[in-house]
């Protein structure tokens, strides 16, 4: 049995923050009902083509998920969303700011009729405040919250290569969410989410911030090694391959001198003899590491740095991941279905062996539509209705 088997979620979702929420509830083993918009569907349909004609973004966050179709607007949602709520233990909306209020949607509209109901409302800056009704996309919640003017170069600041702000709002909408099915496993009460994705971007800063603490100057750009730690990023080995490494402490920068670079007279170097030295002095250390290397292979470097045990990785491209051997080995790997055929997936991490994760489809626009509206109670008569009025 899987944790949330018997748990319903109601999703009017796009993009990527709600919808990576809710992929993580449904691998759980909860029902997630996605209601998209007729015709169209969630935008993220339409990013790209790079899944044999499907988007990126949307087979990442929409296996196991059912799609019923359905154009909120019209008068007819109403009564279909209503006869939903009836059985959801979840509702998730990342609309527009005010859409769900509008359509009866908020907590405050649904807590008497279903007071067992967890809403969880995602949205760029939160329900109140100065920018509440402000639009909020990735990239522009990276700037705001402080990212960008940290990542990059001292020349160029640049975003992360991934949607850093919405993952981030998507798992802390997930872990909150399951906080409140236990909550309300005590006291009978559903309740409100208000997650933001500045806040929730914000919390993942706050060591940047507190290094900035008082007015302090912040970290500096530093590419792709660390901005206050070194030596701790990549380095050029001699077969023009790239080798990232890393030090923590004192003794790894004794083991690191003795073994990897055999110049053990470093390790009392008066310009290195502290961390905060040796950043301070980083276009030194660093000519003398890639000095060190230029004659070695990525293997040879890596070889040299394992003996010491210094935390090292490759620089790995997409491919390099795709065929990763550790990934392979754990067989992280499995297929699922989707519209175009099936597809790869990772298995959602650390998930027991007693919890078989669920692996179901990516759905095709509304293919679920008239299985859900027939069991909401709906004839087919009237589900034709619906589909001429452009209800669904």
């Amino acid at each position: 049995m899987r944790p949330l088997e018997g748990i319903t979620v109601v999703t009017l979702e796009h993009a990527v923050a709600a919808p990576f929420c809710t992929r993580q509830l449904a691998d759980l083993g909860a029902r997630v009902i996605k209601v998209e918009r007729p015709g169209v569907g969630d935008f993220a349909r339409g990013y790209d083509e790079r899944v044999r004609g499907l988007a990126s973004h949307f087979v990442w966050t929409n296996r196991s998920k059912e799609s019923l179709t359905l154009d909120v607007k019209h008068p007819q949602a109403a009564e279909v969303l209503g006869r939903l709520l009836e059985r959801a233990d979840v509702l998730v909306q990342n609309l527009a700011p005010g859409a769900a209020a509008r359509l009866g949607l908020s907590h405050e509209a649904l807590k008497a009729k279903h007071p067992r109901l967890i809403v969880c409302d995602i949205s760029g800056y939160g329900a109140d405040g100065p920018y509440r009704n402000k639009k909020a996309y990735d990239l522009l919640i990276q700037s705001e919250a402080g990212f960008l003017s940290i990542t990059g170069t001292p020349e160029e600041p640049a975003k992360a290569g991934c949607s850093l702000a919405d993952i981030a709002a998507g798992m802390y909408s997930y872990s909150n969410i399951l906080a409140a099915l236990i909550q309300r496993g005590r006291t009978g009460q559903g309740c409100r989410l208000d997650i933001s994705m500045l806040e929730s971007t914000v919390e993942w800063m706050l060591y940047p911030l507190y290094y900035a603490f008082d007015g302090a100057p912040p970290p500096p750009r530093a590419a792709a090694a660390h901005s206050t730690i070194y030596p701790y990023g990549p380095f050029p080995a001699g077969d023009g391959k790239t080798v990232m490494l890393g030090l923590q402490n004192e003794r790894e920068w004794a083991k690191f001198c003795e073994v990897v670079l055999r110049r053990p007279e470093l390790t009392t170097d008066p310009r290195f003899s502290s961390n905060f030295r040796r950043s301070d002095a980083r276009a030194e250390l660093r000519a003398i590491i890639v000095e060190t290397f230029a004659g070695l292979t990525a293997e040879d470097f890596i070889a040299r740095l394992d003996e010491a045990g210094i935390g090292n990785a490759r620089m790995n491209d997409m491919r390099d991941v795709w065929e990763h051997a550790q990934l392979r080995e754990r067989k992280r790997w499995v297929e699922v279905p989707s519209p175009a055929g099936p597809v790869p997936a990772p298995l959602p991490p650390g998930m027991p062996p007693e919890w078989e994760p669920r692996m179901d489809a990516i759905p095709a626009l509304g293919e679920h539509t008239d299985a859900i509206l027939a069991e909401l109670g709906f004839d087919p008569a009237t589900v034709n209705e619906m589909r001429a009025a452009k209800a669904i």
